[in-house]
């Protein structure tokens, strides 16, 4: 029984890699200039900047699409840790404020460092997303009971509105509306190698971490007391999960923008095929926040084409739904 639970698993793992390595070569081949599967392995490989086709694979469309993976896999595998730790099932870096808190560091940067570099602007958003969580954490103890999943969405929602009027009000007196759309809005268009180099080792390193932490966190989701008794240090592991979802969800924002509900709907949706055990959790979250994001991006170019739409947009799209039949499902169990 035992060893054809793992022959399911490891089923499942190489299914989802394939199905990501299918995604990024179609995001990759499809687009305004279409290109076949000899003209892509020849820009990726055989790269020659004098031809038109391999420019566009390789400078736009290759760093767009390996951004989406990557910070759709941040963004997934930052839920999967929140909503473990929290044992909350609507957590989520956007839902419960980190990604307003990383998007409105950027806004201050903006209005008071014009013209910052791409590292500063990480470092800057890793400083807004721990802030953030920190405040939202705080707000929730600060009430009778302690620390619930009820109070911890409210204590986010209420800090995420506070950080969002912020960042409107920081963009109409700066006049910064054009220069933040983007931020607010999210999207990969304007992901370059230079960003990659910066964010991927950072990231995996940060992912690699998550997957070393979760069998902890496994421990922990079972409530704070049970995994006490079992000997976890509890207030540690809360502390290194939500260390990996603050540089997930701040390294994301610097680059991406604030896209919610990635990190909402993907776990729940793995949970599905491969149970409770965070151990398969969060990889699999990874691999399918990656795939629903690149998939998110294509779409959003091919909606109407050559105008893109908004990559938050089309999340919302499927996370907005989701998330309200969540706040259902939880409402009842209250």
């Amino acid at each position: 029984m035992i060893r054809s639970k793992m022959y399911i698993t490891l089923l499942w793992f190489l299914l989802s890699c394939a199905v990501l390595a299918v995604t990024i070569l179609a995001a990759v081949s499809f687009g305004a200039k279409e290109a076949d599967l000899a003209a892509v392995w020849s820009a990726v490989f055989f790269y020659d900047p004098s031809v038109t086709l391999h420019t566009v694979i390789h400078d736009l469309r290759l760093p767009r699409v390996l951004g989406a993976a990557v910070t759709g896999a941040a963004f997934a595998t930052a839920g999967a840790l929140m909503q473990g730790v929290t044992r909350n099932p609507l957590a989520d870096p956007g839902v419960l404020g980190i990604n307003a808190g990383a998007a409105c560091a950027v806004a201050i940067s903006f209005a008071l460092v014009p013209g910052i570099s791409y590292s500063m602007l990480m470092g800057i958003s890793f400083a807004g997303a721990a802030l953030s969580t920190l405040f939202i954490m705080l707000l929730a103890l600060s009430t009778k009971g302690g620390l619930t999943s009820l109070r911890l969405t409210i204590a986010g929602s209420v800090v995420a509105a506070m950080l969002h009027s912020l960042s409107t009000g920081i963009a109409i007196y700066f006049d910064l509306s054009q220069d933040l759309a983007f931020w607010y809005a999210g999207g990969v268009a304007g992901v370059r190698w230079e960003h990659l180099r910066i964010l991927v080792p950072l990231v995996a390193a940060t992912l690699l971490f998550s997957f070393v932490i979760s069998r902890q966190v496994n421990f922990l989701s079972l409530g704070e007391e049970t995994a006490a008794n079992l000997g976890v240090k509890t207030g540690r592991v809360r502390f290194m999960a939500l260390a990996a979802v603050v540089v997930l969800a701040g390294a994301s924002v610097s680059v991406v923008g604030s896209i919610s509900f990635i990190g909402l709907v993907v776990p729940h949706m793995v949970r599905r095929f491969v149970g409770v055990d965070y151990r398969l959790l969060v990889p699999m979250s990874g691999l399918w926040g990656a795939i629903l994001l690149i998939w998110a991006d294509f779409a959003s170019r091919m909606v109407n084409p050559p105008r893109e739409f908004a990559i938050g947009a089309m999340v919302a799209v499927v996370g907005v739904p989701f998330f309200l039949y969540l706040a259902r499902q939880e409402r009842r169990e209250l």
